[in-house]
């Protein structure tokens, strides 16, 4: 992969996984924990979450050919459902949604392991960031080596990740509501411009089938 290509894996990824926009949810979640407690649930969470993105890589190719879902076409699908997500991000309705899955999956008494649920599915690994992999994965042409620079991307993320949910408490008395809102609607943009991208490049592409 090129450097452009690795810098917009990393960029799509990040925007979508968003681990800013988890601090809070987080913090909520593990009230009443210690600092190692918190450091140790923030690593399970992210461990998880890297293996469903790395299996992704890894299985997604022929997963699509299973199903017989051209790779063109899935751009197109995925891109729209990264849009989507990206238009819930500008007028903050991704964040009162992932808030009140917090509190439902909480108020039913579900939550065994928070590590697992709702840490690394849906709020880490959810669908915007699957999506997003088995695009990314889709334009390796299942090169090895570009798929373990995938891989590696992946695993950057989750790093910075847990370091963002470590840093829990600090980030959230710095950034404050506001910040937080102002930086949500900023990603989304971005994010909605790639989306865009990667409707232009399946159209093209189903366009020379």
């Amino acid at each position: 992969m090129t450097v452009d290509q690795l810098a917009n894996a990393f960029v799509t990824l990040l925007v979508i996984v968003e681990p800013i926009a988890v601090v809070p949810l987080f913090l909520g979640l593990t009230n009443g924990f210690d600092a190692a407690q918190r450091r140790q649930t923030a690593f399970r969470a992210c461990a998880i979450a890297f293996a469903i993105l790395a299996g992704s890589v890894l299985v997604g190719d022929w997963l699509l050919a299973t199903l017989g879902i051209t790779l063109p076409a899935f751009r197109v699908a995925g891109g729209l459902l990264l849009f989507s997500i990206a238009f819930e991000m500008v007028f903050a309705r991704r964040t009162e949604r992932k808030y009140g899955a917090v509190s439902d999956a909480m108020a039913k008494d579900r939550i065994r392991d928070i590590s697992a649920f709702p840490l690394a599915i849906p709020l880490l690994a959810g669908p915007g960031a699957i999506t997003a992999t088995l695009l990314l994965a889709g334009q390796t042409g299942m090169d090895p080596a570009r798929l373990a620079a995938l891989i590696a991307i992946v695993a950057a993320v989750m790093v910075i990740s847990w370091a963002c949910l470590c840093l829990a408490h600090r980030i959230g008395a710095f950034i404050g509501a506001t910040g937080n809102a102002v930086l949500s609607r900023l990603l989304g943009v971005i994010l909605a411009a790639l989306a865009v991208q990667f409707v232009a490049d399946g159209v093209a592409q189903l366009a020379r089938i």
